[in-house]
């Protein structure tokens, strides 16, 4: 007797959290699921603040684009860093993304939570700290006066462990939800960006014998209704 179709058992892309395959997955989930893991959405075989970022994109991008997410999925898994650049790199990444597209209230948050970002990773890389990164530089250019207002009122000093614990989600957090929410054509397309870009960006951190280590897993095109999938307690 012929085994059934192994895309039976793969769960759906959807937003939110669910508590077993056969009620879908967020992008998270599906990771854990593809990795061997325990059902879950913060699965260990992905660097956290990565992790964040793909919870949030997966909940705010539509139903269209998240499924356009399944080839994305493999590149989380197994990427695992402690360098605490990839966490600077990732909310800076997520705020320069933001600060062009969300509203005024979320700029003046962005541009403060960038210049922070900037002088962190100024001091992880022994540089002086008004010398920006050409994605920090860019992203400031393009609101003068909100990257004036950050100048004058941001610049508090973050420990990294503050930084990592709690600056950082919080930056991602509100990022994300901005561009959501903003008034631009292709909301997904920048969404998905950003989520490949953040993965790049720890894969940067990686040690060289790490570098070219890649996923082999292959997400398969789930179908509309699946079957419960057995999954490890």
């Amino acid at each position: 007797m012929s085994s059934p179709d192994a895309a039976e058992y793969l769960p759906i892309l959807m937003r939110g959290g669910h508590r077993r395959p056969s009620q879908g997955a967020c992008f998270m989930e599906f990771a854990s699921y593809l990795a061997g893991e325990r059902w879950s959405d913060h699965p260990a075989c992905t660097h956290s603040l990565v992790a964040a970022v793909a919870r949030q994109v997966n909940d705010q991008i539509s139903d269209d684009g998240r499924q356009a997410l399944l080839s994305v999925v493999p590149d989380v898994i197994g990427l695992m860093t402690d360098d605490l650049r990839a966490d600077v790199l990732i909310a800076l990444r997520s705020a320069a993304t933001a600060l062009p597209v969300v509203n005024e209230e979320r700029q003046l948050v962005m541009a403060v939570a960038l210049l922070n970002c900037e002088r962190l990773l100024a001091e992880l890389e022994d540089r002086p700290r008004d010398q920006l990164t050409a994605r920090g530089s860019a992203a400031l250019e393009s609101a003068p006066h909100v990257a004036a207002w950050a100048r004058r009122h941001g610049g508090a000093h973050l420990s990294p462990r503050v930084f990592r614990r709690q600056s950082a989600p919080a930056i991602v957090r509100c990022a994300v939800e901005g561009i959501g929410q903003a008034c631009i054509r292709d909301v997904d397309g920048l969404l998905r960006d950003l989520l490949v870009g953040v993965i790049e960006d720890c894969r940067s951190c990686l040690p060289a014998d790490q570098c070219d280590s890649r996923a082999t897993a292959e997400p398969l095109e789930p179908v509309r209704k699946s079957r419960s999938a057995p999954v490890s307690a």
